[in-house]
């Protein structure tokens, strides 16, 4: 383990002296005779100076400027001698300067035996970064770039923050989550007050290859451990980041099955089987971007790993269309809104409705028409069901047909207010229990007993697809009232 300055003092026998001394807990990193001395390494970390009485006396009694430049220089490091004589001990304690005084330790072996000492924390220090390379290396295998940020901030007991190339969060540790906007601040070098000075940035990859920032803060007594078991980190993620990397062949292969997938039928079904997707509808949407400074189909690829979805997807047009499963879609949207907000870089998403998976054509072309409105309108998402179809039905209607279809659900309007939203996320999310149920917060089976208690009530059947509009149209109504 590095050793500190009170460390060191009492491997060496000595007693630290001086007016203004240096924190006893700072780092030393090494240890030089006072005739070589020329300037402090780091800021962060003391030296040891080792010098004999008369070197000192001639550091305390001199007056020539360019001495004295050194001499400003050598308050940052650490003088060291074996010398314990009261004249010396009390004028160093009066002095600017730190010093390590009554080394026990004759004068000639002073230097070689701290150069030794601190030589032997050195192996040690590099002991551990390889062990903990190594444990990284383990643990990519198992849980890929989440379990390795989180590793990193287990080891450096700190925490850790991963961003992409945009300044979107992929992945973070210990307290990270808490501190992201300071982790952007460093990393793009904004002019904002950050709390935590010492963080450490890391880049993944370099260049036009630029995958990404590492953001540690440390606690750890070992700076420069932490700093280089981030470095093999930074590399080893560099890796991990570019795993997708595809080829021409396989963005081939994905652009026929997308077409085999458009042409519907039994094919389209069993090829899914094939690519182990077994839903029986899915959704489709399109995805560009108004930056080309952003990877779409990076981005998409970590999102659809992120969301445990099959690839189906392909590029078309400067931008991405596929499909994901229906309880992913609001998912997918949520990632846009999140991702303009955070990176100040726009996306552009189209979401169709649900279809079976023999029938996507459909679905494909409703999310192209929602991305080319969300395009055209400058928003970041566009769901097909928004889009003004039913705005110009109702604009087309007499007040007392408007007020009829309020009163289809004025049943629901007298009981807790749990039923209007629950029929709202039902229907939005296409009737997707699951992702009715998240969304809502609820267990499947409350949701399903709110459905039953909301069909009880209106007489409607929400299985049926008339009575579905009817209720969409009725939510829809009672805003316009």
């Amino acid at each position: 383990m590095a050793k500190t300055l009170d460390e060191v003092a009492g491997a060496l026998g000595g007693d630290v002296v001086g007016a203004r001394r240096l924190d006893p807990s700072i780092t030393v990193d090494g240890a030089i005779a006072l005739e070589d001395f020329v300037l402090v390494g780091h800021p962060d970390y003391a030296t040891l100076v080792v010098a004999d009485r008369a070197g000192i006396r001639q550091l305390l009694d001199t007056e020539d400027a360019s001495a004295a430049g050194r001499a400003t220089a050598l308050r940052s490091a650490v003088l060291v001698t074996h010398d314990r004589s009261r004249a010396l001990r009390e004028a160093l304690e009066q002095s600017p300067f730190t010093a390590i005084v009554g080394a026990g330790r004759a004068q000639v072996s002073l230097l070689p035996e701290a150069v030794a000492l601190l030589a032997v924390d050195e192996a040690a220090e590099d002991r551990l970064v390889t062990t903990g390379t190594r444990v990284l290396t383990q643990v990519a295998r198992r849980g890929g770039v989440p379990a390795v940020v989180a590793e990193l901030a287990h080891r450096t007991d700190g925490w850790a923050v991963l961003l992409d190339p945009h300044g979107e969060l992929i992945a973070s540790a210990g307290a990270g989550r808490l501190h992201v906007d300071d982790a952007r601040a460093v990393a793009f070098g904004r002019q904002v007050r950050v709390r935590h000075p010492g963080l450490q940035v890391h880049h993944i990859g370099s260049g036009e290859d630029l995958s990404g920032y590492l953001v540690v803060a440390s606690r750890q007594s070992s700076t420069s451990r932490g700093r280089a078991l981030a470095a093999q980190c930074a590399a080893l993620l560099d890796l991990l980041l570019r795993r997708h990397d595809q080829t021409a062949t396989e963005r081939l292969g994905r652009d026929v099955m997308i077409e085999a997938l458009l042409s519907g039928g039994a094919t389209a079904a069993e090829l899914l089987r094939r690519w182990d997707v077994h839903e029986s509808a899915l959704t489709g949407f399109v995805i560009s971007a108004r930056s080309k400074a952003v990877d779409l189909e990076r981005l998409m690829q970590r999102w659809l790993d992120d969301l445990g979805s099959v690839h189906i997807v392909t590029a078309r047009h400067g931008g991405i269309m596929g499909f994901v499963r229906d309880e992913h879609a609001e998912a997918l949207a949520s990632l846009v809104e999140n991702f303009e907000s955070g990176a100040g870089m726009p996306l552009r998403l189209g979401l169709g409705s649900s279809a079976p998976v023999d029938a996507l054509a459909r679905s494909s072309a409703e999310a192209q028409r929602a991305h080319e409105t969300a395009v055209a309108e400058n928003r970041s998402v566009v769901r097909y069901q928004s889009l003004p179809t039913v705005r110009f039905v109702l604009d087309r209607l007499s007040g007392d047909s408007v007020g009829a279809l309020v009163d289809v659900l004025e049943p629901l309007r007298a009981e807790p207010a749990p039923l209007i939203e629950t029929l709202r996320a039902f229907l939005v999310l296409n009737g997707a229990w699951g992702a009715a149920a998240a969304r809502l917060g609820v267990h499947r089976q409350t949701l399903a007993a709110r459905v039953r208690a909301i069909e009880a009530l209106t007489g409607l059947s929400l299985s049926d697809p008339d009575d579905r509009a009817a209720a969409w149209l009725s939510l829809r109504a009672s805003e316009r009232v």
